[in-house]
């Protein structure tokens, strides 16, 4: 397979860091994703007249 910006083929160790970096991005998205949602739950409860 070869880079599309130089033509030059990828090695295996450009493609496993592209792997982390990428598996990285979606875990701290995810998280954050959740952690937002989970906000969201508290939020009414806060605010709820009792």
């Amino acid at each position: 397979m070869s880079d599309a910006k130089n033509g030059k083929p990828r090695d295996a160790e450009s493609q496993k860091a592209r792997g982390v970096a990428r598996r990285a991005f979606f875990s701290i998205f995810g998280t954050h994703l959740i952690a937002g949602f989970v906000m969201l739950l508290f939020y009414p409860g806060e605010h709820a007249n009792k």
